[in-house]
């Protein structure tokens, strides 16, 4: 009886080291397996990839915020790319197009309201096509227009 016990008991540990054993085993395989997968491993190369080009777009954009503050176009104005031409040529002549309006209206007592005048809509005074492209011309352009209409309708 005594040995029919011990047989049991010896009979109960092998199976749980060699049920250890087993699970630590499969679990190791299955991680190794996983990292072998050229799939998975290429998805890892794919998102440390995007990673690094979305750092390299973070950089690029700090700096050329750092060089136009540097060079005193710290205008609170947006920046939506394009040359420096382009961008201050816009500006310019949405600026006296607009002040040219907000004036006018002003003096006739209608309502304060740029987004109507034709010159805002059109939005291309002085555009050459030197310059570059033209919608990025017209955004610079309005957002000139709509800053120098407020100025001339308020009297500056």
């Amino acid at each position: 009886m005594k040995t029919n016990l011990l047989a049991k008991k010896v009979i109960g540990v092998v199976f749980g080291l060699s049920l250890l054993l087993g699970i630590g085993l499969a679990s190791s395989s299955e991680a190794q397996a996983q990292y072998r997968d050229p799939s998975w491993q290429r998805e890892q190369i794919r998102r440390q990839r995007e990673w690094e080009r979305q750092q390299r777009r973070r950089e690029r954009q700090a700096q050329r915020d750092y060089r136009y503050r540097d060079y005193g176009y710290n205008d609170n104005l947006p920046y939506y790319g394009g040359s420096d031409q382009l961008r201050q040529t816009a500006l310019n002549a949405g600026y006296n197009e607009g002040i040219k309006e907000g004036r006018k209206d002003r003096d006739r007592g209608e309502r304060f309201e740029y987004r109507d005048e034709e010159d805002y809509r059109n939005a291309n005074t002085d555009y050459s096509s030197r310059l570059g492209d033209r919608s990025l011309y017209q955004q610079y352009f309005r957002q000139g227009f709509a800053n120098g209409y407020t100025d001339g309708y308020r009297g500056y």
